[in-house]
């Protein structure tokens, strides 16, 4: 939905290599449109699968975002669940935008890592937007936005269960537990996501998908 409303985070979307279906709705919608079994790509689950896979080929892994409590527990989760799993590093970044030599020394400190997967959980749409920006300071190093996954996996933040997952109900769960800074993202563009799929549906709304020449998989 974002990308619906800022063209230039459309453009985002669209030049990345890869773009998943994390929540159900947005699953419902893929198999609808493309008449395909699309199943769901969900962040926190990508993220260990890749972190299991990373361990069995000596893969490095980087972890960028939350806060310094959080990567800490986080890298004793993963190395509890993953004894072999190499963490070539971590960083909290501030909650503010980094200087530029802020942000050259942290591209620095990645590189000096040999990290072969930064995983970046700074949220949608700044992890986004981070990585469009940084894909190029950090070439054959692979950036995947994971949301909030380092927050449930260190037991910060909990996740909704399974059967919410499945009936498409988890952004209810994360409502009821962050209301503060959950309620715009969910009672207002919910509502509107819903609004123009039927629309589409229905035939009456049409999407022209941009000439995006460096993009693999297109965006919704």
């Amino acid at each position: 939905m974002t990308g619906v409303l800022e063209p230039s985070f459309k453009s985002v979307l669209n030049q990345t290599d890869l773009c998943a279906t994390d929540g159900m709705p947005l699953v419902w919608a893929a198999r609808w449109l493309s008449k395909s079994a699309q199943g769901r790509v969900y962040g926190p689950d990508s993220m260990l699968l890749l972190c299991e896979q990373a361990a069995r080929f000596d893969h490095r892994i980087f972890l960028y975002g939350g806060r310094d409590e959080t990567l800490w527990q986080l890298s004793g989760v993963l190395r509890k669940k993953f004894p072999d799993l190499q963490i070539a590093g971590a960083y909290a970044p501030p909650f503010r935008t980094l200087s530029p030599a802020e942000d050259d020394a942290c591209m620095s400190r990645i590189r000096e890592s040999e990290a072969d997967i930064v995983f970046v959980g700074i949220g949608c749409p700044k992890q986004e937007r981070w990585m469009a920006e940084h894909k190029d300071k950090l070439p054959g190093v692979v950036l995947l936005g994971v949301g909030a996954a380092f927050d449930f996996h260190c037991g910060r933040v909990r996740q909704s269960p399974s059967w919410m997952q499945e009936a498409g109900l988890e952004w209810l769960f994360r409502l009821c537990m962050e209301p503060m800074r959950l309620w715009r993202r969910y009672l207002l563009l919910n509502p509107l996501f819903v609004a123009l799929w039927t629309l589409q549906m229905l035939g009456l709304l049409r999407y022209r998908l941009e000439d995006t020449s460096h993009a693999q998989v297109q965006a919704l």
